[in-house]
């Protein structure tokens, strides 16, 4: 995925749903959804055991979230990729964005077979403040 594409999916994406996003603030997982929201994306948490993160109504999967997402940012270690791949795909998500740090070559290819966007081993806060401005 080179800049222009990365740059034409950040300028694209509204909604984004971030799986393993952390109750804890100090975490990256907390701090970078806390950026996109900022910066006009609205944020939807999905975590297994939380009711509400940072305010907002969290899911504890992709499936139940009853609204339209555009990508599906992942924080979860690599070998859950797969799985969160499969649900997105059932959601017609736009694109998937394995945040840095995580590589699933196999999910990723699923993810393209089937339509989707995307992003891997990058994180989206930089990429945003790298090609859009902070």
């Amino acid at each position: 995925m080179n800049d222009i594409q990365i740059k034409k999916i950040l300028q694209s994406i509204k909604t984004i749903a971030v799986v393993g996003m952390s109750e804890e603030a100090s975490k990256p997982s907390h701090e970078i959804p806390q950026y996109l929201r900022a910066h006009g994306y609205k944020i939807i948490p999905v975590h297994p055991r939380a009711s509400t993160i940072d305010g907002l109504g969290a899911y504890p999967d992709l499936i139940s979230i009853p609204e339209k997402i555009d990508a599906v940012q992942i924080f979860r270690p690599a070998a859950e990729t797969p799985q969160i791949v499969e649900q997105a795909i059932l959601i017609d998500a736009q694109v998937v964005w394995m945040q840095e740090g995580i590589v699933n070559h196999d999910a990723a290819r699923r993810a393209q077979q089937a339509g989707v966007q995307v992003v891997m081993d990058r994180c989206m806060r930089v990429e945003h403040i790298r090609l859009i401005g902070a």
